[in-house]
């Protein structure tokens, strides 16, 4: 399938180029981005900050503008854009019958807009079907969400959860770039991050909520979110403590995260991890450095299972912000979308 990528000059834009480069089902047609890119080489266009060196398949290719017109000959687009410029360009390739899977903020809560963690809530995309324009939008969750709702899910399926307190240690990439000033970051710690608290609250909600009637039920908990940036390059960490519905040791809870089997097996998902969630035993990990790259960014590591004094249990959560919590959980939504027959070429499509 030809897949465009929007605002593929930004961090996560490049990301969706890393990780698209060599995909057994999506190859990059198209590389959109605003007025002050387009029409430049992509070498000459993007500031590249990826670990990789650039795709040499892209490398030379024209920036496109960000418009449907340009992006015509794609079967769908991945978006990168900022929360701003996705409120009205990603309506505007719905509306062209070009569906858009979007790492952007700005549809997450809409009620007929899927926010997708394919091994938690697969059955979410029916939101789809609620949507009015030839192509549709689904989303997934912010880059600190994801850790957090990967851990809870299999309590919530075991226990039921009542209430979430979490406290986030939230990589320098989360910020994009040029991102954090290095005068404010070097050798510190900054406990404020716009937004992100927010987030936290509400998209678990959502995410864990049931599908009824057509329409996502909420989640009944509650959850309260202190998120802080660190000087850490890739990984967000997330200190969690939970009460649950069902009283439960911390050894059935780490046996239950441990033993988490994804909905996903046996689909052949190309980016899907076979082992969602790692639990640690070692009470020193998880750790960033050691830990954010396993099954290639995808997993989410949890780690220091115990008993905690004001609510139930208590642990700590690792995933890869960029990876996991970006472009390499949009990829795998599109997958899931393209498993389920909702994504195919648009030639077969309109046929």
């Amino acid at each position: 399938m030809k897949v465009g990528i929007l605002g593929a000059t930004g961090a996560v834009g490049q990301k969706f180029v890393e990780l698209l480069d060599g995909h057994p089902h999506f190859e990059i047609e198209a590389l959109a981005a605003s007025e002050r890119s387009a029409g430049r080489p992509y070498r000459e266009a993007s500031n590249w900050i990826g670990a990789r060196e650039m795709p040499a398949a892209v490398a030379d290719r024209e920036v496109v503008l960000a418009e449907p017109d340009a992006l015509a000959d794609c079967d769908f687009v991945f978006s990168g854009l900022d929360a701003s410029a996705a409120e009205v360009l990603e309506h505007r390739f719905a509306e062209a019958g070009i569906p858009v899977i979007s790492n952007a903020r700005t549809h997450r809560m809409d009620p007929d807009v899927p926010l997708l963690i394919p091994e938690v809530n697969p059955d979410h995309t029916a939101l789809i079907d609620r949507q009015t324009t030839p192509g549709w939008i689904v989303t997934n969750p912010n880059c600190s969400t994801v850790g957090l709702v990967m851990a809870l899910k299999p309590l919530v399926d075991a226990f039921g959860v009542e209430a979430v307190s979490v406290v986030t240690m939230q990589a320098l990439s989360g910020a994009g770039y040029p991102g954090v000033s290095s005068l404010d970051v070097l050798g510190n710690v900054v406990p404020f991050i716009g937004g992100e608290e927010d987030k936290l609250v509400h998209e678990p909600r959502k995410l864990l909520g049931s599908l009824e009637d057509g329409a996502i039920r909420p989640y009944e908990m509650t959850v309260s979110a202190q998120c802080n940036r660190v000087p850490v390059l890739d990984g967000h960490l997330e200190c969690v403590s939970v009460k649950l519905g069902t009283a439960a040791s911390p050894e059935e809870v780490a046996e239950v995260m441990a033993s988490f089997e994804s909905p996903l097996a046996g689909m052949d998902l190309p980016t899907a991890p076979a082992r969602p969630v790692r639990v640690f035993e070692d009470e020193r990990f998880p750790q960033p450095r050691r830990h954010v790259e396993a099954e290639g960014g995808m997993q989410v590591s949890v780690g220091r299972v115990r008993a905690c004094a004001l609510l139930d249990v208590k642990f700590v959560v690792l995933s890869h912000n960029t990876i996991r919590g970006a472009a390499g959980g949009a990829i795998l939504n599109a997958e899931l979308l393209q498993a389920q027959g909702r994504l195919m070429p648009r030639a077969v499509a309109a046929a």
